[in-house]
This record gives C-alpha cells, structure tokens and sequence, in this order.
C-alpha cells in the first residue's frame, strides 16, 4: 500500500506539474518527487487526450468535425495551460533569433512571444485542427489518445539520451531535469505504447516513423546549438512530435 500511494502522488505530482488540473493538497512537490514524475508524462497524456476526446465525441452530436475538433482542441489548452505550447513558441523564438547558446537561452527565457514563436504557434494548432479533422470520426479519438501520450514519451528520451542545458539553479525544469534511467523510460513506454492498439497498423507505423524523424531533428539542434534541453526545448519536441504523428495518420485518408 505504501508504494501504491508513494506512485499515485508521483503521478499526481506529474498532473500538477504537466498540467493545470487539480490536485490533492497532500501531493509532494520535492525535486525528488518531480523527477520521479517525469516518468508518468505519457499517462497525464492519457488524461489530457481522453479529455479531448470526450469534448469531441459530445461536440460531434451537434457540429461539424472542425468544430467539434477545434472545441476538443479548446479543451485540451485550458487543461495543460498551453504548458507545451509555450515551450514551442519559446524555443522557436530561442533558435530562430539566437546565435549562441547564451543568446539562445535568453530569449527563451524572455517572457515576451517574438514572431518565430506567434508563426509556430499559429503553425502548431492550425496543423493540429487541419489534420484531426481530415481523419475519419472513429479514429480522431484514439488519434488523440495516442498522439499525446507518445508525443510524451517522445520528450522523456531527450531526458534520457541528453544532459539538461541550462546552468540557472532557479530554472522551472530544474526539479526534473536529470538523466531518465533505462528502467523509468521502459515505466513510462506501459502508458505511451498501448493506445496504439487501436489505430490501424499501417497508419500508425507511419505515424510513428515521422514522429521519431522529427524528434531526431529537434534533438540534433538541441544537441548542437544549446548542448543538451531545455523546459522550452521538451515541450517543442511534444508538439512538433505530436503533428507529425497526426500527419502520418492523415496520409492515408486524403481527399
């Protein structure tokens, strides 16, 4: 019972910390609970799909699919506070008007949004309803499901394969930033991997193949202009990571 309990708070503490969706007053905050969180990242993906895809399943019995999609869409941002989001604009600010890691990382941590960031923002969720609303309504729900929790795990292996680039002990992702063991990144592939089941196989191979390409890519300019992650940095990986996985599912149903 004591390490059911130690695990939902770890997972609780993920749902805080990933999202805005409350909590328990009783849930930790340590650094060390935080970083024993980050392996339950694909499961608040979990929650934070089927909260879509509830939004979108009820919307579709009155709407269109666009409108039913950009409602799921809707629901989805005020249940993670745009938390990954932000990380996409930061970053496409950071490594569009960056030339150095110092510069790189100063603009990410500016609060202000510069045009890189506004043209991915408006990129990343114009992708996002474009694409849903092109698949059949069967598969815009376990698309949803899937996306997020692989686009998830997706962000856990730069943890795992990348040190944490910034020096500033006051930095947000300070508390989880360091290295994902072998055994947390198998943990977390329990919630990331099993929502594939329900997409067809051809589709979701691709959909994964693109997703790991463009992780790949995100990684190698990670690696090469700021020498490791950043907070910003994991949440572009999830979004870039998450359109390019409903991209490969879109291949096989266009017009």
């Amino acid at each position: 019972m004591a390490w059911l309990r130690r695990e939902l708070g770890y997972f609780l503490a993920a749902c805080a910390y990933f999202s805005r969706l409350p909590v328990p007053a009783w849930v930790g905050f340590s650094p060390e609970a935080l970083h024993a969180a980050a392996r339950y990242l694909p499961a608040v993906g979990l929650l934070v799909g089927g909260i879509g895809s509830a939004v979108f399943v009820t919307a579709h019995h009155l709407w269109s699919q666009p409108v039913a999609v950009l409602l799921a869409l809707a629901a989805m941002l005020l249940a993670t506070g745009a938390f990954h989001e932000d990380g996409l604009s930061d970053t496409a600010d950071g490594l569009g008007g960056g030339w150095d890691k110092a510069r790189i990382l100063d603009i990410m941590k500016d609060s202000r949004v510069g045009s890189y960031g506004v043209v991915a923002l408006w990129l990343g969720l114009s992708s996002k309803l474009l694409l849903l609303a092109s698949l059949p309504p069967a598969l815009v729900v376990p698309a949803l499901v899937a996306g997020h929790a692989v686009s998830r795990y997706a962000a856990l292996g730069l943890m795992a394969t990348l040190d944490y680039a910034r020096a500033d002990a006051s930095s947000k992702a300070r508390p989880v930033a360091q290295r994902l063991s072998a055994g947390s990144l198998g943990f977390a592939a329990l919630f990331a991997l099993p929502p594939l089941y329900w997409l067809p196989a051809p589709s979701a191979l691709l959909a994964l193949a693109l997703l790991l390409l463009s992780t790949l890519w995100l990684a190698g300019k990670c690696r090469r202009w700021l020498g490791g992650y950043t907070g910003d940095t994991l949440g572009a990986v999830q979004q870039v990571g998450e359109i390019a996985f409903y991209l490969g599912l879109a291949a096989q149903w266009r017009a």
